[in-house]
């Protein structure tokens, strides 16, 4: 991030306390940040906090008659590169969607032609209330970019989701969203919500976990990041969403209906039960085997050295299941692949063998910090062969696999 300039406007609520440490390793990485605290920001730090550890002097005020009388608030609006702002509260967000301009954070957010990445911090349920997520679909429509938020613990005693995401986690935002974009993206702002509009897909996601007694099972290392973008890609573009999701670290999106599952038996069903559909993508890593000997009780060490004998079957295969031809088919199937070798033979083989129409494959091999990460380097695979795409933030792929799924739909 060498000479990027960060603007950083900083909203009023309790996970300002971590912004300090953002700048921090913004710093640390030769990003320039120049702050911005909102009247309700300084309630939980200061300008000469902010000020020390950005290196320039914080602004928070529309009416510096020094800095105005060159129009202040636009040249920072566009000298920055990035437009972030943390935590990015209920209000703030309002304003955003509605225009408002009535301090120097709004009227900044209002004048700049950069990119905007927000990072959501409030109440759960200030989170989920329907002005709030009109707001937030407003926003997603206008292409903001967001990060997080998280479930979790709340200053306020509740539980749920509108945690803000932590430094490291927004710092890898920010670097996504100041990578290069070598893939011409239909912006957000262009996905009509009509585009899928009448149509039904079903989008499985997240890993599943076999049971080998109550307290231990079988998984894997999926977090359910790429199938919840994907499913919220398509909530964007007007479709009706059955998101049947195992149990992953990522949150459904609103606005979809949700089936949560745990086991692939379970997931066999719920996909079952949601049909008929017009497509399903299948992006769920349902695994392969299940115990038959599960015990209903914790297995104990017996003093023996030897561990317990399990037995195992394999599991249902749903993708070669609904790929079936027959009335109950889709008429859009699309795989997953997680490869670790050979990608796009290991890929055009499942898609032959399991008779989708595509396989979207990707590389997980250790080092790729793709299973788990933000990011993600598909290939998708179709009759016509196989078209790579390059690295990208899992929710860039999420928009243009919609992008495809919606021309296929016609």
């Amino acid at each position: 991030m060498n000479g990027k300039r960060i603007l950083l406007i900083v909203g009023g609520g309790i996970a300002a306390m971590k912004v300090p440490q953002l700048i921090r390793l913004l710093r640390a990485e030769g990003a320039a940040v120049t702050p911005v605290l909102t009247q309700a920001g300084a309630q939980f730090t200061t300008a000469m906090t902010l000020s020390v550890l950005a290196g320039e002097a914080a602004h928070d005020s529309l009416w510096d008659i020094e800095a105005e009388a060159e129009i202040g608030h636009i040249q920072l609006s566009r000298n920055a590169d990035l437009v972030v702002v943390v935590p990015a509260t209920a209000d703030l967000l309002a304003k955003m969607a509605h225009g408002i301009a009535d301090d120097l954070a709004s009227t900044l957010l209002l004048a700049t032609d950069k990119r905007v990445l927000v990072a959501p911090a409030m109440n759960v349920r200030m989170w989920h209330h329907p002005a709030t997520q009109r707001n937030l679909r407003t926003l997603r429509d206008d292409g903001i970019l967001f990060v997080g938020p998280e479930d979790g613990d709340m200053a306020c005693g509740e539980y749920g989701t509108g945690r803000m995401s932590e430094p490291e986690a927004i710092l890898r935002a920010i670097r996504e969203a100041l990578a290069p974009q070598p893939l011409k993206l239909l912006p957000e702002a262009q996905i009509r919500p009509g585009t899928l509009s009448g149509r039904h897909v079903i989008v499985t996601s997240g890993p599943t976990h076999e049971p080998i007694d109550p307290v231990r099972y079988i998984a894997n290392r999926s977090s359910g990041a790429q199938g919840a973008a994907i499913a919220a890609a398509l909530r964007d573009m007007g479709a009706r969403v059955s998101f049947v999701t195992g149990p992953a670290e990522v949150s459904p999106p609103d606005g979809v209906d949700v089936i949560r599952v745990q086991t692939a038996g379970q997931m066999h069903e719920a996909v079952e039960a949601a049909l008929p559909a017009d497509a399903a993508v299948m992006a769920a890593a349902v695994a392969d085997w299940r115990v038959t000997n599960s015990s209903a009780t914790k297995m104990k060490k017996d003093g023996s050295g030897r561990p317990p004998s399990l037995e195992m079957t394999e599991n249902p295969d749903i993708l070669a299941w609904i790929s079936q031809p027959g009335d109950r088919r889709p008429r859009l199937v699309v795989g997953f692949a997680a490869e670790t070798n050979d990608v796009v033979a290991h890929a055009t083989d499942k898609r032959l063998r399991k008779g989708c129409d595509w396989i979207v494959a990707n590389d997980v091999s250790e080092g790729t910090g793709i299973m788990g990460g933000t990011e993600n380097a598909v290939t998708v695979i179709t009759e016509d062969g196989p078209e790579e795409w390059p690295r990208m933030a899992k929710d860039a792929v999420a928009r243009k696999l919609a992008q495809k799924i919606g021309e296929a739909l016609g």
